[in-house]
């Protein structure tokens, strides 16, 4: 089967979802697939290169040639609509290529979507976050939850975060694209129940799958080399964040909470630092700013638990896979996908969100309780079972292979392979 993936960042751009569709690319090739990618450009990668046998086309577009509407340089987003210039090399790429499938990573797959009627490929789309419902993505306004989508509230809060002209601009874009993907895609894969709920896909009509990321099947065996970076962590047994360094994924809040605590070990943060990173930090604690994944899973190794206080609904939580799959409990926010990932009293333990008390409170516990983080950790280690790619990936095949579902009368969607890591 040739699948094409659609992402708006591939290596050696680094996130969870970079991460994501990386790893599906690997796995779908060592399963005898052929994969190529069609991602942004970047500075480091060349137009086309092939790693560990897929093809990663870079793809310019004419928004990126506007590198005023881009905070950063190296990650210019694909926007909510057809770039007319991205889309016509994406055809090229297309008739080349020819897929049996197209798998769209969020924005992304805007770019396809005018080419969708001349292309017999299967389109399936995976919801990383809540990009569907948000413009933002975040579902956040104001700072607090936001209600639900509605024109001129879309339009206000877009432009607040984006800036005037291009948050209005991508708020209605957004707004006016959502039917034809709606239309244009056969089934949707959501990264947790979560993300389906806040995307509408319960109760629409357009069939769905709920399946989390995985990590790839060899992820916890040692490392065949030391980073030199790892020199910088204190000695082992200390308490680890790994995330953007920023208030949604709750890092004030974990401040407050380790100032807290009676006896406590080092707190390490590792991350991409953000407008709203603490620019000091409580004794004890380290700061490290973007380490490359191999150094992180060396620093998950060697820490005494992990911290994932995020503030807003995470998506997902690959970072509680990294943990658990070289046996590390976490503590984990008890809202989106983390609650889903970390099962309380089993592989970890979950907090209060937005609660510095709540989090001390249990991060003094697990401190004071080896016999406790053993057994937790006995939990995550089997918990990291169901999240390997030997797991995940023939789920992701079956609904590239199965013929589309039919759509149940009265909008009810006819479910694919409808799951979690819980099942």
């Amino acid at each position: 089967m040739r699948v094409l993936m659609l992402a708006q960042f591939f290596p050696p751009v680094i996130g969870g979802e970079e991460r994501h569709v990386f790893s599906l690319s690997e796995a779908l090739v060592a399963r005898g697939h052929q994969v190529a990618v069609a991602t942004m450009p970047h500075p480091d990668r060349a137009p086309v290169e092939y790693l560990n046998g897929v093809a990663v086309h870079s793809l310019q577009g004419s928004m990126q040639r506007a590198s005023a509407l881009f905070s950063e340089e190296e990650r210019p987003h694909a926007p909510p609509f057809p770039d007319p210039e991205l889309t016509f090399r994406l055809s090229r790429l297309v008739s080349k290529f020819k897929p049996d499938v197209v798998h769209g990573h969020n924005w992304m797959i805007h770019q396809y979507l005018p080419l969708k009627l001349a292309n017999k490929a299967k389109l399936v789309s995976t919801l990383h976050d809540y990009s569907f419902t948000c413009s933002i993505k975040t579902l956040l306004r104001n700072g607090d939850y936001c209600s639900g989508p509605g024109v001129a509230k879309c339009l206000s809060c877009a432009g607040a975060h984006f800036g005037l002209v291009k948050g209005q601009v991508t708020a209605a874009a957004h707004f006016l694209t959502k039917p034809l993907l709606h239309r244009g895609v056969d089934n949707f894969i959501a990264v947790s129940h979560a993300v389906a709920e806040k995307s509408g896909l319960v109760d629409g009509s357009t069939p769905y799958s709920v399946i989390p990321t995985f990590i790839p099947d060899d992820l916890g065996s040692p490392p065949a080399s030391i980073d030199p970076r790892l020199r910088q962590l204190p000695p082992d047994g200390y308490l680890l964040f790994v995330g953007d360094l920023n208030r949604h994924k709750g890092v004030h809040i974990l401040l407050q909470a380790y100032a807290r605590l009676e006896r406590a070990p080092p707190l390490v943060l590792i991350g991409r630092r953000t407008p709203g990173t603490p620019n000091e930090l409580p004794p004890n604690v380290f700061l490290f700013e973007s380490w490359p994944h191999h150094a992180v899973m060396h620093a998950w190794q060697r820490c005494l638990f992990g911290l994932a206080p995020s503030t807003f609904i995470e998506p997902c939580g690959t970072i509680v896979m990294e943990a658990n799959v070289v046996g590390k409990t976490m503590i984990a926010a008890n809202h989106g996908g983390l609650a889903e990932l970390v099962e309380h009293g089993r592989s970890g333990l979950h907090v209060v969100p937005s609660d510095a008390g709540s989090l001390a409170e249990t991060m003094q516990l697990l401190i004071d309780s080896p016999d406790l983080r053993r057994r937790l950790e006995e939990g995550a280690l089997a918990r990291a079972e169901t999240f390997k790619a030997r797991s995940v990936v023939p789920k992701i095949e079956t609904i590239y292979g199965s013929p589309n579902k039919v759509r149940q009368p009265g909008g009810g969607a006819a479910r694919v392979a409808h799951m979690s890591h819980q099942s």
